[in-house]
C-alpha cells in the first residue's frame, strides 16, 4: 500500500521554513540505523514543480544528498525531460550526476549522453548526441549532432559544442571544433539563420546568409549577405519596438553586372501611440532604379506611395491628417508626370444624433503639386478647401417597409495655379437629398430553406452651383453594389452628378442547410447626362445593369461574381467584370479570380484587359505541402507569371523548393526564372516549433 509522506522538518527543514514543501509517495518507506530515508516501489517526488519518477530513493541527511535508482523521469516546470539510469542530486533536484541519461528540451530536441551534471543553472553533457529526429533501434537518426561535451545555458537558453560533428544517417558530413546554437525554447538569440539558395536567370546561382543580432530586448538587426557570380549584395532589416510603437527599416545596396553603379533601396515603416486616441503612422520607400525590386524579387509595384499620417479616433469624431509623396516605375514619363508627386490631406469628421436620425459634419482641405513642364495637366497645380453637412434617417412603416431618407450639403473652394483655361479661384456648392423604399418579402419552405426577395427603389436629386473645377480625385468611378442607392458614385469631391435620378433594384438570397446565395440587379436611371468612362457603366442618362452574386456551401466553397451589363437585358454587352473562387479544407486552399476591363482611352487603357489568377496550396499529408501560384493575361493569350513550391517536413527537417518565371518584359526589366532551396533544422531555430507526429519505428 503506497504511503503519503511530506517531508518537511525532517527531511528538508529548510525548504519547510521557505513553506516549499516536497512531496514523495512512494510503495515502501523506511528509515535505517545510519539516519537514511529509503523509499523504493512506483517512488515519486514533488518539489516547486518538478516532478520525479524512479524505482528508488535514497536521502542522506548528512550529506543532503539524494541517491537514485533508475529507471528515472525528471521533468522540469519548463518541460524539459530528463531520464537517466541513476543519479545522485540535491534534494531540490537541481545540481547534481545522472548516468546513462537523456534530456529533452521543449518536447522537440533530445540530448543522449553517457554522463550529464548539472551545477546552477548549466547542464553539462558529456558523450553527447544531439538530435530532434525519431531514434529507432538499428537505424541511424536523419540527421545528428554528436560533441565530445555540450553545456545547456538554462538562463541563456543556449547549447553550446565542443568537438562537434555533423552526420547524416550516420555518415559524418561537416567537423566543426566550437559551436553555439539556441535551444528550442529561445525565440530570440544572436547568430546565424538559415541558408538559402536562389537562382535566377539574370543573377545566376547565389546564397543567402542571414545572420540575426539581438541588440537588446527590444531591438534586433539582420544583415544578410547575397552573393553570386553577377552580384554582391547586403540586405539588412533593423526592427525597433518602443512602450507606444514599433519601428522597421528595412534595405538592401547591391554592386552588380545588370546596371552601372551601386543599386539599391530603403523602406521604412513606423506606428507610434501619441496619447489621448492621437496615433502617428509613417511609410515609406526609395528606391535607385525602376527594375532594382523586380530583378532582386523584394516586390512587383510599379508605384511607390510614401506618408506620414496623423490620426484620432474618437466614439463621435474622426480627425485625419496625411502628406503623400508617389513615384511612378511605369514606363510611360508622361504618366509620370501628370501624376503628382506630392499630396496633403487634413480632415475631421463629427458623428452626432439629431431630429431622430444621425448627423455628419465634415471639414477637410487637399492639396497637390506638380513640377513638370509641358501640358496643363502636366503643370497644373490644385488647392481645395470644403465643408460638408449631411443627415440620414431609417424607419419602418406599415406591412414591414423600410424608408430611408437621407440628405447632404457641401460648399468647396479650390485654388488652381498653372492653368490659363480656368480662373484662380473657384467656389462651388454641391447639395443633394434622396427618399429610399425597401420592402423585404420572407418566405420559410420545407427542409429549413427560407427565401428573402428585396425590392428596392431611390429618387434622388443632386444640384451643383456655381464654378466647375478640374477633375482630379474622380476619374476612375467604380459602380457597384455599396454605391448603387448612394448620393454620389464619385470617389471624390472634384465631380458631382446633377438632377434627378432614380435607382432600382431586386436582390434575392436564398439560403438553406449547407449553402447561403444571394443574386442583387439593379440600374440607375437621370435627367442629366453624366460625364464618366464608357467603361465605369455610368456615362449618359442611363447607366449600365449590374448584376452581382454569392454563393456559400458548406466545406469551405465561395463564389463571388459582378458584371455590368451595357444595353438591355435582352440585348448587352459585357463592361467590367471580376470573379473570385475560394475553396478552403484540410487539405486544400485554392483561391481564383477573374478581371475584364474593356478598352477605354479615358481610363489610359487603350486595349482591352483580361486576367486570371489562382494561388493554391495542397497539404495531402502532415508532411507534405504543394504550392502554385499564376498569372495569365487572357486579352494577349499568355502568361504574366507561375510559380511551383514544394515542401516536406518530417519531426526533424524541412525543405522548401521552389521555382518562379516572370514573363512580363518592360524597357528595364527582361522575363526571368528564380529558383530557391531552403533546409530547416527543426529544434534549434528561435521560436520555431515541430509538431509532426513522427512515423513508427520498422520491426
Amino acid at each position: 500500500m503506497k504511503r503519503l509522506l511530506a517531508l518537511l522538518l525532517w527531511l528538508l527543514p529548510a525548504v519547510a521554513v521557505a513553506q516549499d514543501s516536497a512531496v514523495l509517495v512512494a510503495d515502501r518507506l523506511f528509515v535505517t540505523a545510519d539516519e537514511r530515508l529509503v523509499a523504493s516501489g512506483n517512488v515519486q517526488a514533488l518539489y516547486e514543480g518538478t516532478t520525479l519518477s524512479a524505482a528508488q530513493v535514497t536521502y542522506d541527511r548528512a550529506a543532503d544528498r539524494l541517491t537514485i535508482e533508475g529507471p528515472i523521469l525528471i521533468r522540469d516546470p519548463d518541460g524539459t525531460v530528463l531520464t537517466a539510469e541513476r543519479a545522485e542530486l540535491d534534494p531540490r533536484l537541481e545540481d547534481g550526476l545522472l548516468r546513462g541519461a537523456r534530456l529533452v528540451l521543449d518536447r522537440q530536441l533530445q540530448l543522449a549522453a553517457n554522463r550529464i551534471d548539472r551545477v546552477g543553472g548549466l547542464t553539462a553533457l558529456t558523450g553527447t548526441a544531439v538530435s530532434s529526429c525519431q531514434v529507432c533501434p538499428g537505424r541511424a537518426p536523419l540527421w545528428e549532432i554528436r560533441a565530445e561535451q555540450v553545456v545547456h545555458d538554462e538562463v541563456a537558453q543556449q547549447l553550446f559544442f565542443d568537438n562537434a560533428r555533423f552526420l547524416i544517417r550516420g555518415v559524418p558530413i561537416l567537423w566543426i571544433p566550437r559551436l553555439r546554437l539556441p535551444d528550442p525554447t529561445n525565440v530570440r538569440a544572436t547568430g546565424l539563420l538559415i541558408p538559402r539558395v536562389r537562382t535566377t536567370d539574370q543573377l545566376g546561382l547565389g546564397i543567402k546568409l542571414p545572420t540575426f543580432i539581438e541588440i537588446g530586448p527590444s531591438r534586433d538587426l539582420t544583415l544578410v549577405p547575397y552573393l553570386s557570380p553577377h552580384t554582391r549584395t547586403l540586405e539588412a532589416r533593423y526592427r525597433q519596438a518602443f512602450l507606444a510603437g514599433t519601428l522597421e527599416v528595412n534595405g538592401a545596396t547591391s554592386n552588380d553586372d545588370l546596371k552601372e553603379g551601386p543599386r539599391g533601396f530603403v523602406s521604412v515603416d513606423g506606428a507610434f501611440d501619441l496619447g489621448d486616441r492621437l496615433d502617428l503612422a509613417f511609410s515609406g520607400t526609395a528606391v535607385s532604379d525602376e527594375a532594382y525590386l523586380l530583378d532582386y524579387g523584394y516586390s512587383d509595384l510599379d508605384r511607390l506611395d510614401s506618408s506620414v499620417r496623423l490620426s484620432r479616433v474618437g466614439e463621435t469624431a474622426l480627425f485625419l491628417g496625411e502628406i503623400t509623396h508617389i513615384r511612378s516605375l511605369r514606363d510611360d514619363d508622361a504618366e509620370e508626370e501628370a501624376l503628382p508627386p506630392v499630396l496633403g490631406a487634413l480632415s475631421w469628421d463629427k458623428r452626432l444624433a439629431a431630429m431622430g436620425g444621425t448627423a455628419t459634419l465634415r471639414a477637410d482641405l487637399e492639396s497637390f503639386r506638380r513640377g513638370a513642364e509641358g501640358d496643363i495637366e502636366d503643370r497644373r497645380d490644385v488647392t481645395r478647401a470644403g465643408a460638408a453637412a449631411g443627415w440620414r434617417r431609417d424607419v419602418i412603416w406599415g406591412p414591414g417597409l423600410v424608408v430611408e431618407g437621407e440628405a447632404r450639403g457641401a460648399l468647396d473652394a479650390y485654388r488652381v495655379n498653372d492653368d490659363p483655361d480656368r480662373p484662380g479661384s473657384l467656389l462651388r456648392a454641391t447639395p443633394a437629398a434622396a427618399a429610399t423604399l425597401r420592402w423585404p418579402v420572407v418566405r420559410h419552405g420545407g427542409g429549413g430553406v427560407s427565401d428573402l426577395i428585396e425590392p428596392v427603389a431611390s429618387l434622388g436629386w443632386s444640384g451643383v452651383y456655381g464654378d466647375l473645377p478640374p477633375n482630379e480625385d474622380s476619374r476612375l468611378p467604380e459602380f457597384d453594389e455599396a454605391n448603387l442607392f448612394a448620393l454620389t458614385r464619385f470617389p471624390g469631391e472634384d465631380a458631382a452628378e446633377e438632377g434627378g435620378r432614380l435607382s432600382v433594384g431586386l436582390s434575392w438570397t436564398r439560403q438553406g442547410p449547407g449553402f447561403a446565395s444571394t443574386l442583387a440587379l439593379g440600374r440607375v436611371l437621370r435627367t442629366e447626362s453624366v460625364e464618366a468612362s464608357d467603361a465605369s457603366g455610368l456615362s449618359g442618362t442611363a447607366s449600365d445593369w449590374l448584376l452581382g452574386g454569392q454563393l456559400d456551401l458548406e466545406g469551405g466553397f465561395a463564389l463571388d461574381a459582378r458584371t455590368l451589363l451595357a444595353g438591355s437585358l435582352s440585348d448587352f454587352d459585357i463592361g467590367k467584370t471580376e470573379a473570385r473562387v475560394d475553396w478552403s479544407n484540410r487539405a486544400i486552399n485554392l483561391s481564383a479570380g477573374f478581371l475584364y476591363l474593356p478598352a477605354d482611352p479615358a481610363e489610359s487603357r487603350p486595349d482591352r484587359a483580361a486576367e486570371w489568377t489562382i494561388d493554391a496550396a495542397w497539404t495531402p499529408s502532415e508532411r507534405w505541402t504543394v504550392r502554385a501560384d499564376a498569372r495569365y493575361d487572357a486579352a494577349n493569350a499568355q502568361p504574366a507569371r507561375a510559380g511551383l513550391g514544394l515542401g516536406w517536413r518530417n519531426e526533424c527537417v524541412e525543405v522548401d523548393v521552389s521555382v518562379a518565371r516572370r514573363y512580363t518584359s518592360t524597357d528595364d526589366v527582361e522575363p526571368s526564372t528564380s529558383f530557391g532551396l531552403g533546409v530547416n533544422l527543426n529544434g534549434f531555430s528561435a521560436g520555431r516549433q515541430a509538431r509532426v507526429t513522427p512515423g513508427a519505428c520498422g520491426g
